[in-house]
């Protein structure tokens, strides 16, 4: 639970439209136009990267470097790296529940602020983004945490592409619960502050009952196995709570092989480490079936 008070609050929610659509995800943001021009080549050419290493998803990495560090004093969002990776969990978790690829799934150019801020949210049952997540002061100028969106400079809208924690509040959901697969997505909105203070609480009051979010930066292969699975494991049992299908996909992981070179066909790292199984959680009403 986010908080004692959330008890009250989250279990007094009355159920959700049962005509509700099942899911919408968004996914792979554009943030500059290099990075739109490989992702019309990688269309066109119908490439998937093959992943021979251990790739995190480092939510504060830029073209630059780390915005950790030091030596970096300015940042923009158009310096954001594209995580290609998330348009694959985004589409698998639409499969497995049986959402339309077309009309519940907005990856690259259309996973925009713009789109968001103006479409219909209230009648999904299930939110799901797969993107950078960022804390208050990641990039110029940025006094919040935030989603990062396709850049305004490869959409063409006049927002800024950060849906912050402020415009969050401002979403009409009725959402069983939204994913964030991210890193840190769980992170507080300030130094010192309460985990899950930020993005999640404002997703709460936008009117989800509960929440998927990561408490650090997540290895991209084991993160798509692991919300995925979690998502399959409701599927074939209904009456199952999101904590239990969490915890199958946990069991599943550690007992994966793990990261595997295809040159070499030597196992790289093993996912029974708590870096790849453990990162995300769940906060919410746990006394809810969806």
């Amino acid at each position: 639970m986010p908080s004692a008070a959330s008890i009250i609050s989250l279990r007094s929610i009355p159920p959700g439209d049962p005509d509700r659509k099942a899911f919408i995800g968004f996914g792979d943001p554009i943030f500059n136009q290099k990075q739109l021009e490989y992702a019309v080549q990688e269309k066109d050419s119908q490439r998937v990267a093959a992943n021979k290493n251990v790739q995190v998803r480092g939510i504060r990495v830029t073209s630059s470097g780390t915005l950790d560090s030091s030596s970096i004093t300015t940042s923009q969002l158009d310096r954001l790296n594209r995580l290609p990776d998330t348009a694959q969990e985004i589409n698998e978790m639409a499969k497995t529940i049986g959402a339309d690829l077309e009309r519940d799934v907005f990856l690259g150019k259309q996973a925009s602020e713009h789109r968001i801020k103006t479409m219909e949210l209230s009648n999904r049952q299930i939110v799901a983004f797969a993107t950078h997540a960022l804390l208050p002061g990641d990039l110029d100028g940025l006094d919040q945490p935030a989603l990062a969106l396709s850049s305004p400079s490869v959409t063409g809208e006049d927002d800024d592409g950060l849906l912050t924690a402020e415009e969050i509040l401002k979403l009409k959901l009725d959402a069983d619960w939204v994913v964030l697969s991210a890193c840190n997505t769980g992170a507080a909105d300030g130094a010192g502050a309460e985990a899950i203070s930020g993005l999640g609480r404002a997703f709460f009051y936008a009117g989800t009952r509960a929440i998927l979010v990561s408490m650090w930066p997540v290895e991209t292969t084991s993160a798509r196995k692991l919300t995925t699975g979690l998502f399959r494991y409701q599927q074939e049992e209904k009456m199952l709570s999101r904590a239990k299908g969490l915890r199958k996909s946990m069991l599943d992981l550690i007992e994966d092989p793990g990261l595997r070179d295809d040159a070499t066909d030597k196992i790289i790292a093993s996912y029974a480490h708590p870096l790849f199984w453990a990162p995300f959680i769940l906060a919410g009403d746990s006394n809810l079936n969806f």
